[in-house]
């Protein structure tokens, strides 16, 4: 505002003091509009107990995860042979680490898809053993049994595998 505006407003502000000493009613020449506010009744706000804020600081959000769909591959039961069953892997299904028998040419990622398009479940982890034959014997002929490698999958808590449906 420039000094002509100031000494313009002085000159309002004081006609409107002589107004109001004697009297007469105010006229408004300014550019306000006739807007009325309205006044909103404003009710006492109780306070929280102390239990009752860190129950709301406790509160997480959820997130919602994208559910894994099972998918047809024709290819599948080559990386997974067939699950083991044996009385320290059922102990492990317990645990939601379930073990599978595997081809030797098989690696984690391949096992992971796998488990994924067949039953439905993203492994949180895959780790793999591998065990070589033993020595055998069959009369007077000695010779070694296959090699054998299995995989270790471990599942998120709450989900499962149906690996012992049959058993």
């Amino acid at each position: 505002m420039g000094i002509i505006g100031k000494m313009l407003k002085k000159e309002d502000s004081s006609d409107e003091a002589k107004k109001a000493q004697s009297g007469e009613p105010k006229t408004d020449n300014s550019k306000q509009s006739d807007v009325k506010v309205e006044e909103k009744e404003t009710k006492p706000v109780a306070k929280a107990t102390k239990a009752e804020a860190t129950a709301k600081v406790e509160k997480k959000p959820v997130v919602k995860q994208a559910k894994v769909t099972k998918k047809v591959d024709t290819n599948a039961y080559k990386v997974l042979s067939h699950p083991l069953i044996s009385e320290k892997a059922t102990d492990m299904a317990m645990e939601n680490k379930y073990v599978f028998i595997v081809p030797l040419s098989a690696n984690k990622s391949e096992i992971q898809k796998t488990v994924t398009n067949i039953y439905g479940v993203k492994p949180v982890s895959v780790n793999i053993m591998k065990k070589p034959g033993k020595k055998v014997r069959y009369g007077r002929r000695f010779g070694y049994q296959k090699d054998m490698k299995k995989a270790v999958v471990t599942l998120k808590p709450g989900e499962k595998i149906e690996v012992y449906e049959g058993v």
